[in-house]
């Protein structure tokens, strides 16, 4: 597989990754549990995704000397659009997450801590599916049009049923979990595992039982693995460079924690996002089933992907503005 990868840039580029771990972990609120203000979140959104264009840079100002200026352009538009198509299919992701803690009424000060684990899962799984999936298209190009194929029912898929409010209480992953694993009643604090005394045939020994927070903990997982599968497939429709695919995809998912709470007190404002991304989708499916045939270039992509996004953005915050208060959704208030 062709790659501009090289180990000098992979190094960096994981160097800079564990490098804004760290901070997240021990810096972005002392790593302790605590509420993130509306101002706070927007501040690291925007370090994220000034982080993620330092990136870029660099990596141009890189290539241009050790590549030329044509390769060094291509490959950061790439990155671009790809980091952009990742960020916006990554907002429903965001959606499903508050369904998941408003469910389980799971404060914000406690939300914190599940979505740091649940983002280091992700870069795990999606490493592996990246490589993965690379390899794959490397050794059957036909692949390509069944990930077209794939994306574009799904795209249809989300339009279709953007207004329909999934029944968490009768999803049976949820139902299963309940059933196979001892789960106590109420949160305690951060904690997912607690240990319970139990008396067994007159004998009574500490069981361990987990928390409502690690049951939420999986779903959030299941929940990415289940929007990578989207998301990944529609990356390879710019690039099936893995050093590209990859960092896009990291990039991404580290801003997303910080978007999750920036979005968690007004995400019924962007009530027509989802079509947006259901377009993006189907877009994307289309331009992968007709790439032996067309060459849509990278920036004609990257300015169709931004346009839909956008335009579903300000068509929603103009809907919202026109409807009366009083059909309005209410979240519920996970703080209580």
């Amino acid at each position: 597989m062709e790659s501009i990868g090289t180990p000098w840039l992979w190094t960096a580029f994981f160097a800079i990754v564990l490098v804004m771990l760290a901070i997240d972990l021990f810096v972005v609120g002392g790593g302790k549990q605590h509420r993130v203000s509306f101002k706070e979140a927007a501040t690291w959104s925007g370090i994220w995704v000034g982080v993620s264009l330092a990136f870029a840079g660099a990596l141009w100002f890189y290539l241009d000397g050790a590549a030329g200026r044509e390769v060094a352009n291509a490959k950061s538009l790439e990155f671009i659009t790809g980091y952009l198509i990742e960020k916006s299919l990554a907002i429903d992701n965001v959606f499903v997450w508050l369904m998941l803690f408003g469910f389980f009424a799971v404060p914000l000060e406690l939300q914190k801590r599940v979505l740091l684990f649940g983002i280091l899962g992700a870069i795990v799984m999606r490493t592996v599916m990246v490589f993965a999936g690379v390899w794959l298209i490397a050794q059957f190009h036909w692949l390509l049009y069944v990930f077209g194929a794939f994306l574009l029912v799904t795209g249809i898929k989300m339009w279709w049923f953007a207004d329909e409010k999934p029944d968490l209480a009768k999803n049976p992953v949820i139902n299963w979990l309940k059933g196979h694993l001892k789960i106590t009643e109420r949160l305690d604090g951060e904690r997912f595992f607690v240990m319970r005394e139990e008396t067994i045939d007159g004998v009574t020994r500490a069981v361990r039982y987990a928390t409502p927070l690690f049951l939420v903990l999986i779903l959030v997982e299941l929940s990415d693995l289940i929007f990578a599968v989207d998301s990944i497939p529609a990356i390879f429709a710019i690039t099936t460079d893995p050093f590209i695919v990859l960092t896009s995809n990291v990039f991404a998912i580290l801003g997303l924690r910080a978007m999750y709470f920036l979005l968690a007190d007004m995400a019924d404002r962007f009530s027509l996002l989802k079509y947006g991304l259901a377009i993006v989708l189907m877009f994307i499916g289309v331009k992968m089933l007709l790439i032996d045939l067309i060459k849509i270039p990278v920036a004609v992509s990257l300015g169709v992907v931004a346009t839909i996004i956008a335009i579903s953005i300000v068509l929603s915050l103009r809907r919202n503005r026109c409807e009366p208060a009083s059909t309005k959704p209410v979240l519920n208030d996970s703080s209580n």
